[in-house]
């Protein structure tokens, strides 16, 4: 078990060697570390070439040099370094491995023996093998979108060239001109993150559970940027409701970090009322559930108090989207987008989040002694009891069917989420239908469920969890990090619906970060009591595990866990927490 704080090089050093086949993920020879306007700039070399346009040694000589870590210091050191030889029939590439996506660019030094400037390359990141092999606008739909991942660029005589910002795993070089030669001595990612320590940690006797709970938590941390993003390749961008499932995580895995109330408040100086946050009515119900659970979390008063004039005038905005009958009528329509033509479960999932959405709102209100508008939710919420809307066989509708109340657990869990195994789940409202399935009591159902459908995007190679994932998506799938065999399915080219077809699709999306949070809470069994984290009751569901050991970040210090199940099926729990955590014990 971590019990101390654990930097990202550290940690991913474990993730990445939890299978043997993993290369480790950073070393002292390997990185390279500067900092950066509160950002750490680290500087990779490839793990390995992918792919080579001339296996001859013709026109690319010496690829195995790029693989040896450099010092990132152009000199006038004539070696056996990388060249690539153009002729007028052939501009020679290759594609390189950097072991794991990450955000950021590429870095190339060049040598003495190039021409002035040494000539033109074009780059093509991608977050697969085959989106580097891809055009813009072509088979698969690739994109520059938000941030440019395929492009020309003139590398210089005797230097050094930094570029590119972007979600990427993979890059693919090719010379974009005949008759030349360029001679390139380094080429180096350069890794943008927040170097922040890993508080939280999870292990179990299942090491795919492990792995999907560090997946997890290295999704959101990548998109930590100078703002909590949705992705780091594309989606960039600040969505509210998005942010709930990452916030959730980091909760769990890093404890406080000011990327969330900064972000928070960059959703609500752009959103002046009546307006919707990202126009979306939902998103602006999740920011109150989100400002609710973050206070239960970090216990900061102060900063909850500056949200006291918002938040009020929300909450009676919302009160006025109340038909006579009970049920909602909100503008702004949208859940997820696999249930954006399902007109009748958006009705379902918004008319529960109202409900969701008030009962936060009466919880703060009531903390912030606002006891009128505290008022305006509870009499909001006995309007909304008078609708039940029928869960219309939508996993999303029914999981926050359940969450609201407004339709018992059990009844959701046996009539919708425990059937068809992981089909028709998503990576956003997945956490939800996680969530639901627990309090109908079915932890283990949600456990196969975590296995099954985040485990399989592990099982194509990935390194981060995606925008969204289909179950079907497996049948004759080829491995993200692979070229595609001849026979195989490129999920990465051939899937995708609405905002995410083909190569526009992003690999790593922190709304799908569900798991990490859901097994801390739930099979780690941390469950926040009490404002700040002062009370905090240990409640394990271990199902078919035989232990489990972690941490739980708090704002006073870390609480350190382990459960046994012993022999007579009992749990046995051990804890070290903080002097100002009140820790209680409760029994499966």
């Amino acid at each position: 078990m971590i019990r101390k704080s654990t930097s990202i090089i550290s940690l991913l050093v474990l993730f990445f060697q939890v299978e043997a086949q993993l290369p480790p993920v950073f070393d002292n020879e390997h990185a390279l570390k500067a900092r950066a306007s509160g950002l750490t700039y680290t500087f990779l070399t490839p793990e390995r070439v992918v792919w080579v346009s001339d296996d001859t040694g013709n026109t690319v000589q010496n690829i195995s040099s790029i693989l040896k870590p450099g010092n990132r210091q152009a000199d006038l050191i004539k070696g056996e370094y990388l060249k690539l030889i153009s002729t007028k029939d052939t501009l020679p590439g290759f594609i390189l491995d950097f072991g794991r996506e990450i955000h950021g660019g590429l870095e190339i030094v060049t040598t003495i023996s190039n021409e002035k400037p040494a000539g033109r390359v074009r780059l093509r990141f991608g977050e697969s093998v085959s989106e580097t092999l891809s055009n813009i606008g072509g088979e698969g739909g690739a994109t520059n979108d938000h941030a440019m991942r395929d492009f020309i660029v003139t590398l210089p005589w005797l230097g050094s060239l930094q570029i590119g910002n972007t979600g990427f795993r993979f890059v693919r070089i090719d010379i974009v001109d005949p008759n030349i030669q360029i001679e390139i001595k380094e080429i180096n990612a350069v890794f943008i993150y927040r170097d922040i320590p890993y508080l939280g940690s999870f292990q179990c006797n299942d090491e795919r559970l492990n792995k999907i709970w560090l997946t997890g938590a290295y999704t959101v941390h990548l998109n930590m940027q100078d703002y909590l993003w949705d992705g780091i390749k594309r989606d960039r961008l600040v969505w509210v409701g998005d942010m709930y499932p990452e916030v959730m995580t980091i909760n769990s895995v890093f404890g406080y970090n000011d990327v969330v109330p900064k972000s928070l408040d960059l959703a609500r100086d752009l959103t002046p009322l009546p307006g919707w946050m990202n126009g979306i009515s939902s998103y602006s119900m999740w920011w109150i559930i989100i400002q609710h659970d973050w206070y239960y979390y970090q216990g900061d008063i102060e900063y909850l108090g500056q949200q006291k004039d918002y938040l009020v005038n929300l909450i009676r905005l919302l009160a006025t989207k109340i038909d006579p009958s009970g049920r909602e009528n909100l503008d702004g329509r949208f859940l997820d987008h696999p249930s954006r033509n399902n007109q009748d479960a958006i009705h379902a999932g918004l008319q529960a989040l109202m409900v969701m959405a008030f009962r936060a709102g009466s919880d703060l209100c009531q903390i912030l002694n606002d006891m009128e508008t505290a008022e305006i939710c509870n009499r909001s919420i006995g309007k909304l009891e008078k609708h039940i809307p029928e869960m219309v066989h939508s996993k999303q509708a029914a999981a926050l069917l359940a969450l609201s109340g407004l339709v018992k657990p059990e009844k959701v869990n046996s009539e919708i989420l425990a059937k068809n195994g992981v089909h028709k789940m998503s990576t956003f409202y997945g956490y939800y239908m996680l969530e639901a399935r627990t309090l109908a009591g079915d932890y283990q159902g949600a456990i196969d469920n975590i296995r099954e459908y985040w485990g399989a995007m592990l099982d194509l190679g990935a390194t981060t969890f995606w925008e969204d994932f289909d179950i079907d998506w497996m049948k004759n799938a080829a491995r993200i990090d692979e070229i595609v065999p001849d026979g195989k399915v490129d999920v990465h080219a051939a899937y995708g619906q609405s905002c995410y077809v083909g190569y526009r699709h992003s690999f790593c999306h922190g709304w799908a970060s569900g798991p990490t949070s859901w097994l801390t809470k739930y099979v780690l069994g941390v469950n926040v009591l009490n404002p700040g984290c002062n009370k905090v009751k240990l409640e394990p569901h271990l199902g078919d595990l035989e232990w489990v050991k972690g941490s739980f970040p708090t704002p006073s210090g870390v609480i350190s866990i382990e459960h046994r199940k012993m022999p007579d099926g009992s749990v046995k729990t051990s804890y070290t927490a903080p002097d100002e955590v009140e820790v209680s014990v409760g029994r499966n």
